[in-house]
């Protein structure tokens, strides 16, 4: 495309949605393991799933290739029985040798664990690029008080639209 035309395309697809174009990606990556929002809390917290920070870190054998998108602003989602429960911000990502060698990629995160509307997923192996306007929404703070839907419940919830 000439420089000059593809100006006026994105001002035009800018103008027509009303909004910025994201400059941002998100990670969807399921939990294995994991039964509840709290367990993967539980789980992040332990020495072995930390970087030397303290920050969590999520140890994966791919290195994204849209590392700038992820770091611009972007989340890893968390699949949870079936379901994207909540989601992290991504911190950084980190080179990780493995005990054989291999070098890895380690997802630093946020550790702040955020609630987000229930959205039934396939399960996959690895991980897959999520786009902004394709991720669930934040869920409002829960009260103290409050009890949280079992993930299941949420997941069969989501599947037939009611979350």
């Amino acid at each position: 495309m000439y420089p000059r035309l593809e100006s006026d395309l994105l001002q035009n697809i800018h103008n027509i949605w009303g909004g910025e174009l994201s400059k941002y990606i998100n990670l969807v990556k399921l939990s294995v393991g994991t039964e509840t929002i709290e367990s993967l809390r539980a789980w992040q917290s332990s020495p072995m799933a930390q970087t030397r920070d303290g920050l969590p870190r999520h140890v994966t054998r791919m290195w994204p290739k849209r590392s700038e998108e992820l770091l611009a602003g972007g989340s890893i989602y968390w699949i949870i029985k079936g379901a994207i429960l909540c989601r992290q911000k991504l911190i950084r990502l980190d080179e990780a040798i493995g005990s054989d060698g291999i070098r890895r990629c380690a997802i630093v995160t946020d550790p702040e664990l955020i609630a987000v509307a229930a959205t039934p997923k396939r399960a996959f192996q690895g991980w897959r690029y999520l786009q902004p306007n394709d991720a669930p929404s934040d869920l409002a703070q829960a009260r103290p008080n409050d009890d949280r839907l079992p993930a299941e419940m949420q997941a069969a919830l989501a599947a037939i639209g009611i979350l």
